[in-house]
């Protein structure tokens, strides 16, 4: 009997069931079954990954860098979207406000999304920090916490955050640049009334991890299998424009610097148990 490949996700929307239920039937098709177990939060799925509940976790950048640090370094990121690459967030400001840099938030309130979610606080935050703009003393930070511990892959609190810049409750908000594209294509934000003030160093997001203990031969079948999925099979097109890709790639790890200067900076796993 085929060994099962134990996949945990965390179910963040409704549609990720549908995703990897489109996933599952093409790795059963292929001779490799797999099932999927979901968790509510990252902080659950990091822990299972590790204690061997599952054999791979489809992790947020945020819980890539929790895995390796709880397992002193002895995880893998095996496998990443296109999108997963070379991202940025921006700080986005009224067109009128007359803001120039990013220095002339200092006094500022700022937006940003949940305490947890890196493109949308963390890295923003740290960006800041490296331009001379101490949160909390240079610049207030009015935080949207909305569902902690999904790690921000969901837009609840960035879409809070520019509805506050918009209601002119702060200077400037914080947003990954694929929100920006979309919601000035979809309506969300008038391109004309908005304009990103500055933007963060490029950064990566999702990886899926495995522990170090994975076998080398099981691994190399279901990438295998991940890699071979095409944009243009028609019911693969579906789970990748959910899931938001083209085409899945190996993953790297050399994008992490931001989130991890940005974690290290604010002590945020010290307020994270373990």
């Amino acid at each position: 009997m085929k060994k099962t490949v134990i996949i945990g996700s965390v179910l963040y929307d409704p549609k990720v069931a549908v995703i990897w239920e489109i996933i599952s039937d093409f790795f059963s098709e292929n001779g490799l079954p797999v099932d999927t177990v979901f968790y509510t939060n990252y902080e659950l799925l990091v822990g299972a990954l590790l204690d061997g509940h599952v054999d791979i976790a489809w992790n947020s950048p945020l819980a890539w860098l929790g895995s390796q640090r709880r397992s002193g370094g002895h995880c893998r990121a095996i496998a990443m979207r296109d999108t997963d690459r070379d991202r940025v967030s921006y700080w986005v400001v009224k067109a009128n406000s007359g803001f120039q840099d990013v220095s002339d938030l200092r006094g500022k309130t700022v937006a940003v999304g949940a305490k947890d979610s890196p493109q949308a606080t963390l890295i923003p935050l740290g960006y800041l920090d490296r331009q001379g703009l101490l949160p909390g003393k240079d610049v207030q930070v009015k935080r949207f916490d909305l569902l902690v511990g999904k790690h921000g892959d969901h837009i609840g609190g960035e879409l809070e955050a520019f509805r506050s810049l918009h209601g002119g409750e702060v200077a400037a908000c914080a947003m990954i640049d694929l929100n920006w594209q979309t919601w000035t294509q979809d309506g969300t934000i008038n391109p004309n009334e908005y304009v990103v003030l500055a933007t963060t160093e490029r950064f990566d997001h999702c990886v899926f991890t495995v522990r170090s203990d994975f076998p080398a031969d099981l691994e190399e079948k279901w990438l295998r299998v991940l890699f071979s999925m095409s944009y243009d099979n028609p019911k693969h097109q579906e789970m990748m424009d959910m899931e938001g890709l083209k085409q899945w790639l190996p993953a790297r790890t050399s994008g992490f610097g931001p989130l991890a200067s940005a974690v290290n900076t604010f002590g945020f796993f010290d307020e994270v148990v373990s």
